[in-house]
């Protein structure tokens, strides 16, 4: 993956669009701040109004996550409103985009808890102190309101055939796998929700632009000035490969501890940090070390002192150092070993733990796995049916229950 700006902006806010993949409309030779988003800056007498809608339809985000809030952040920086909407309401229905199959409608319950957890994570992204620099509502606010002649409006606003022209929906269409009407109503509700808001901007990523589009299609129905759309990229995962998703198990979770946050940041491939640079800092990039180790270093301590502080992020690192060069943490506390000479080999995860003596028994093994306690030299490990045919994938690592019990595999 290659991030780029894709279109030309002045360098006085070169910086607002740092990392931002595609603007929309631009016109960059134009002076109409209706067709240039660097006009719309340098010319408004008013704080614009950046939109950025998430869903509650889990409750752990990654450093994935991150990126339009950060931009959200960038746009607060420069002075203007950010809008945080919580998708309350949408949430129920589920993102259709790049899915499959219908997803599986949450409770009000769920939605709940998990978006109190969301805000929480982004607490270390936004500003949520200086006043009119931040507004966070729930979209139910506005949709729950809806009565069917409103409904039936926003429905007219779209064709079958353009709703069929949705990534996901095309795929599955062709694929005769079901597609539910209520689908269909959570791109109109989603881009409602920049009508009721007045957004000026929506950020989002790059798999978004056909729900940003809906959104400024509707503003234009309502009668008000189209949002501009912006777009960031999809982060790829710690293994340089697919997008940071926890069910690869390749993410770096806003809520993990200094330590396994940093492990895992410090082995970022090189095919991938010049990115992650760009997305998860706000480094220059033209003074980056040209050593890639001294790179990876650099990267892991600025994105865990965004969310862990200065001292715990410098703890971590030298936690790390300590126990990849001596065995012991930077307390002096030195890591038993293991010899996998006892291990019968094929094995899984959980005979391993239990076999090793870091979990009681098979059983306390499999709920220490499912809890998300076990790291394999930093990296969580979350399936308890892993297996090992060998000893190979597993000799100098160090084997982690919670945050104070570990074991260094050894032949």
């Amino acid at each position: 993956m290659t991030v780029s700006v894709s279109v030309p902006v002045s360098n006085r806010f070169d910086w607002l669009f740092r990392g931002v993949t595609e603007i929309f409309p631009h016109q960059p030779n134009s002076a109409d701040p209706a067709e240039n988003l660097s006009q719309r800056l340098a010319q408004t007498e008013r704080p614009l109004r950046v939109k950025l809608g998430i869903d509650p339809t889990g409750a752990d985000i990654h450093l994935g996550h991150s990126i339009p809030l950060r931009k959200l952040r960038s746009f607060q920086d420069a002075g203007h409103t950010a809008v945080l909407i919580i998708g309350d309401f949408t949430a129920r229905i589920g993102d259709p985009t790049g899915k499959s199959e219908v997803r599986k409608q949450l409770t009000p319950a769920q939605v709940t808890t998990n978006a109190l957890a969301y805000l929480d994570r982004v607490r270390p992204i936004l500003d949520f102190d200086t006043p009119g620099r931040l507004e966070v509502h729930y979209n139910s606010e506005w949709l729950s309101k809806l009565d069917l002649g409103e409904t039936l409006e926003l429905l007219s606003t779209m064709t079958v055939g353009q709703m069929l022209a949705k990534e996901g929906f095309a795929t599955r269409y062709e694929q005769e796998n079901p597609i539910f009407l209520h689908e269909f109503l959570y791109p109109l509700m989603q881009g409602y929700d920049s009508v009721a808001v007045k957004a000026d901007v929506e950020l989002g990523g790059t798999d978004q632009k056909f729900n940003l589009v809906v959104g400024r299609d509707l503003q234009r129905h309502f009668g008000q000035t189209p949002q501009f759309g912006l777009l960031m990229p999809i982060l790829l995962g710690t293994d340089g490969v697919q997008k940071m998703s926890k069910s690869l198990n390749n993410y770096v979770g806003l809520g993990e501890d200094a330590l396994s946050m940093y492990s895992k940041l410090e082995k970022t491939p090189d095919s991938t940090i010049k990115d992650y640079f760009t997305l998860l800092t706000d480094l220059p990039l033209d003074r980056l070390p040209e050593n890639p180790r001294a790179a990876q270093k650099l990267l892991a301590l600025e994105v865990v002192t965004q969310y862990h502080g200065q001292t715990q992020a410098t703890q971590a690192q030298a936690d790390s150092i300590a126990l990849i060069t001596t065995g012991q943490n930077a307390g002096g506390e030195s890591i038993p070993e293991f010899s996998l000479s006892a291990v019968n080999f094929p094995a899984k995860i959980f005979q391993i733990l239990s076999a090793i003596g870091l979990c009681s028994g098979s059983n306390d093994a499999k709920r220490q796995i499912q809890g998300g306690a076990v790291k394999l030299d930093g990296q969580s490990v979350t399936d308890i049916e892993l297996t090992y045919d060998d000893a190979a994938g597993l000799v100098g690592k160090v084997l982690q229950v919670g945050k104070k019990r570990f074991k260094r595999l050894v032949n």
